[in-house]
């Protein structure tokens, strides 16, 4: 389990909630990765093509559909920046450091104590950790390719390696993201080229689909917490757990109820916020770092992840997509029932 309050005088980042429910080291009879998830609007991959759109090799790059403006930070491997209505300059993104932001972070094998080679003592020992944004140490990932074209960005990165420091993944992260009204629909994909001898396979993690800190302004967490999903009943409005107290909430059918409906909100006094939607979410972490009122470069963040577990292999394709939503609590939540009816009609 991890250190959660030695983290706190650190740094708080995305590789501090690897796993609430498989951090042991124990070997076990483990799913396999997940198969590739069809998205409702495949995007063809690019295939280098520099006339099917603009290129880009850094700086922040953007998309804006007159709802919703998003950027992706190439300087932190394409990882999600900001978002915002469109024409206000406000985002609901923290980015207090490379840990936070929109982002892509995964686990594979044993924990180990690599600190001889590099590894931070306040993260050891750790799991073989990809992310997005870059490393403990503020060394940003590497980004290979990033292509807009129409309404689509498409990124492309070598990920850091969270506790070490300075060391590449052996892996290489894909990313689509399109608008869709006052929706981002977003597709992940890890690929794995683990040459490694050391973290060792067939152990199950819990991978966030994705890590999304939004700014701790956004006061009141919802969802939906019964047992009869998509048929509009009561929404939860449950307590913010905070990490200064020891973890963040553990929505996970043991501690508190699991978001049967797979999204999760944090909003303002007005239920105006942002929200997240992943269809292959088995559970859920959320709640608050610090403070309430908390902006994009605050040291105070709120925090949801989806959660699903799976084995991550040296040679596995993982993929998934999940939505980020900006609007009303209640006609967001009538856009992820929409959103949920094509998921299922297109995986028929």
């Amino acid at each position: 389990m991890m250190k959660s309050i030695k983290i706190l005088s650190v740094c708080l980042s995305v590789a501090a909630l690897v796993c609430f429910a498989s951090c042991s080291d124990d070997k076990q009879d483990a799913p396999e990765p997940l198969p590739p998830y069809k998205p409702i609007t495949p995007t063809p991959d690019p295939g280098g093509n520099e006339d099917n759109g603009e290129t880009f090799t850094s700086g922040m790059v953007d998309l804006d559909n007159g709802q919703i403006c998003i950027k992706q930070d190439l300087d932190r491997g394409g990882s999600i920046c900001y978002l915002s209505r469109s024409g206000e300059d406000r985002s609901v993104v923290n980015i207090h450091d490379e840990g936070r932001l929109i982002q892509q972070s995964y686990y594979a094998g044993n924990s180990l104590n690599r600190q001889s080679e590099g590894q931070s003592p306040n993260w050891s020992p750790w799991t073989w950790n990809p992310i997005q944004g870059g490393n403990y140490a503020g060394k940003k990932a590497r980004i290979v390719e990033c292509l807009r074209k129409d309404n689509t960005l498409y990124v492309k990165c070598i990920p850091m390696l969270w506790d070490m420091n300075n060391h590449e993944a052996e892996a290489v992260m894909e990313q689509w993201t399109t608008l869709e009204g006052n929706v981002a629909h977003v597709r992940c994909r890890l690929t794995c080229h683990r040459t490694d001898e050391i973290y060792g396979e067939g152990i199950a993690r819990d991978q966030e689909i994705p890590a999304v800190y939004p700014i701790s302004a956004l006061t009141t967490l919802y969802a939906y917490l019964g047992n009869a999903p998509f048929t509009s009943g009561t929404l939860s409005t449950p307590t913010v757990e905070c990490l200064q107290d020891g973890f963040w909430g553990r929505y996970d059918g043991k501690s508190n109820p699991i978001p049967q409906e797979k999204w999760m909100a944090f909003a303002d006094a007005n239920q105006w916020g942002l929200g997240v939607y992943s269809p292959k979410a088995e559970r859920f972490l959320a709640g608050r770092s610090g403070f309430v009122g908390g902006e994009a470069m605050d040291a105070s963040t709120a925090y949801i992840a989806p959660i699903c577990t799976a084995a991550l292999k040296k040679n596995s394709v993982m993929e998934y997509d999940y939505y980020l939503i900006l609007d009303k609590i209640s006609t967001m939540r009538s856009t992820i029932y929409d959103i949920h009816q094509k998921v299922n009609s297109n995986n028929q």
